[in-house]
């Protein structure tokens, strides 16, 4: 599998209206437990800010894209956890790129990031147990099922079971 199709970037000011998009999509809500929608100025701020580091903002996102730089979709290190050696990790995939292997892709080039420069010992996800392609791409990219969430999180109207994958670094 060639990686060189996409890389992971820092959100730049130009990526604006792409995470306008892909943040006020209320089909993703669910996904990203959003509430309401986010304006232009807030996102700008967001970016702006996002130049802190991992260790001081506990999370870090990063933007997947094309060798020309254009976003096709983001990922997230979040709830990083210096003293235990851990993040959670989650992705969106922009609509139109989506079944291209992008998803797995970019989980690999994370995890290169966080197992080798930051010495992190495991990445983890919650992924709804309705999100089939989520699943499947957590299960093809070596994540193992080690939970389940009962009634974990509440949308359309009723409580959704939430999957826990771990992939843990080879040493």
């Amino acid at each position: 599998m060639n990686y060189q199709e996409i890389q992971l970037r820092a959100l730049e000011p130009s990526d604006l209206d792409f995470l306008f998009a892909l943040e006020n999509d209320q089909r993703l809500w669910s996904i990203s437990n959003t509430l309401v929608p986010f304006s232009k100025f807030t996102l700008k701020q967001y970016i702006t800010n996002a130049k802190e580091d991992i260790f001081t903002a506990k999370q870090q996102r990063f933007v997947i894209s094309d060798p020309q730089h254009q976003p096709m979709g983001l990922i997230d290190l979040y709830d990083f956890d210096a003293l235990h050696h851990r993040a959670g990790v989650g992705l969106v995939i922009d609509e139109s790129h989506r079944g291209k292997c992008l998803g797995k892709k970019a989980l690999t080039l994370i995890e290169a990031l966080a197992f080798q420069r930051l010495q992190l010992h495991q990445l983890y996800a919650g992924v709804a147990e309705d999100n089939t392609a989520s699943l499947s791409l957590f299960k093809a990219a070596g994540y193992i099922e080690c939970g389940l969430k009962k009634d974990w999180n509440y949308y359309n109207n009723s409580y959704h079971n939430e999957v826990v994958f771990q992939k843990i670094a080879h040493v």
